[in-house]
């Protein structure tokens, strides 16, 4: 799914393609109907992509091979009604989540549809009404065991949904207070971009989340809201971490962040934040945790280090390729063998350590848009840019 097994950013690979151009070292790329900002998700020989057609009003589910990058199938529905998003984040935005036997994608107001491994549709919930933001959607669902979570928002209908990943019934909803869509002026915003994480914390499971205003986590098999921490402005861009007993949320928009003690009862704002940070700089990806330390690359292509205890930062520094623009909203990923990588919006991919010491390791252009994230599989990246997939191998 988004940001790996694990959902954080972590993946167990090491020794990954570590130098790579446009040329260089590339398996094979493949050309994209339109540009996009979901990631790329891998199961065995399958990379999944989620794909909008504007001009037909297609929502598509693409299905390639992992080994050649030739499409295998397609599937998806038409949904031609007006649907609010921003220019810079087409529809589609959302990643798929996959176990193996099912994938389930979200085509926000078009609705959540659940299909096999050969493209055959085996349920839809198209019942759950509209989204409306003037950023757009871009939550994608979660799967863990008989469960599908998914943060159907932002925008006044914003629900916290738990789905039968057989059947798509819903077994439990928590409705959120909607927010603000943008328009008419004005910058009183409110919505969360975050996906929920699972994370079993001492001998109970918390189904963790960051919404506008607060972190919070929600016994994941009934719903019930088990604790809430004060500390986040109202737009919430990234999803939360958690390491070392200790939930770590920021929002987005010159926002603030926060850690707080997982494990709690009730309103735990006073007996269990940790740090509170009051403005930190605008990030859109997510970040990870390693060794006591909070890694991310933020909106404006600087890469921070914080301490985990203490919310401090640790370092700071700009990352700069060849490619126009140095912006970047894609999420990092940590290798097994401690290494970040991460990819700006002009296509120029870093590699820098997980380290309380700065040491950028390598930089590498492809030369073409990218908003998503990088997936790893089996030794290969799988980057989604606005012209291809590309599948980077080697070393």
């Amino acid at each position: 799914m988004w940001r790996g097994a694990n959902g954080d950013g972590t993946c167990s690979e090491s020794d990954l393609p570590f130098k790579w151009s446009a040329t260089e070292n590339v398996l094979w790329k493949t050309r994209l109907p339109e540009g996009g900002n979901s990631t790329p998700v891998v199961w065995g020989d399958k990379v999944f992509v989620t794909q909008a057609v504007e001009k037909d009003g297609r929502r598509l589910l693409l299905c390639f091979d992992a080994k050649t990058g030739k499409q295998i199938w397609d599937a998806g529905t038409i949904y031609r009604e007006a649907e609010l998003t921003h220019k810079t984040n087409p529809y589609c935005a959302a990643s798929p989540a996959t176990d193996g036997e099912l994938v389930v994608v979200f085509f926000a107001s078009a609705g959540v549809f659940c299909y096999d491994m050969s493209g055959k549709e085996i349920w839809k919930r198209t019942d759950l009404g509209k989204q409306h933001h003037i950023w757009g959607n871009g939550t994608s669902p979660v799967i863990a065991g008989n469960h599908v979570f998914l943060n159907f928002g932002p925008g006044e209908n914003t629900v916290l949904y738990a789905f039968d990943k057989k059947t798509g019934k819903t077994l439990w909803q928590q409705k959120e207070p909607g927010g603000n869509s943008g328009e008419g002026g004005g910058k009183n915003w409110l919505g969360s971009w975050s996906d929920p994480l699972l994370r079993k914390v001492d001998a109970r499971y918390e189904l963790i989340m960051s919404w506008p205003g607060r972190a919070c986590a929600y016994d994941p098999m009934s719903g019930r809201e088990l604790w809430t921490c004060a500390g986040l402005n109202p737009l919430v861009y990234n999803s939360p971490l958690y390491a070392d007993g200790l939930v770590v949320a920021f929002g987005g928009y010159g926002g603030m962040g926060l850690a707080v003690k997982a494990g709690g009862e009730g309103d735990v704002t006073q007996s269990r934040r940790v740090w509170h940070l009051p403005k930190v700089s605008q990030r859109i990806g997510s970040g990870v945790l390693h060794e006591g330390h909070h890694y991310i690359l933020s909106d404006g292509g600087i890469a921070e280090c914080r301490d985990l205890k203490t919310g401090e930062m640790v370092w700071s520094e700009r990352l700069k390729g060849p490619g126009p623009t140095g912006q970047n909203w894609s999420s990092l990923v940590l290798t097994a063998d401690k290494l970040c990588y991460a990819v700006n919006q002009g296509g120029d991919a870093f590699v820098f350590r997980a380290s309380p010491k700065f040491e950028l390791l390598a930089t590498n252009s492809i030369g073409e848009k990218v908003i998503g994230s990088i997936a790893v599989s089996d030794g290969r990246l799988f980057i989604r840019s606005y012209q291809n997939l590309w599948c980077i191998g080697g070393r």
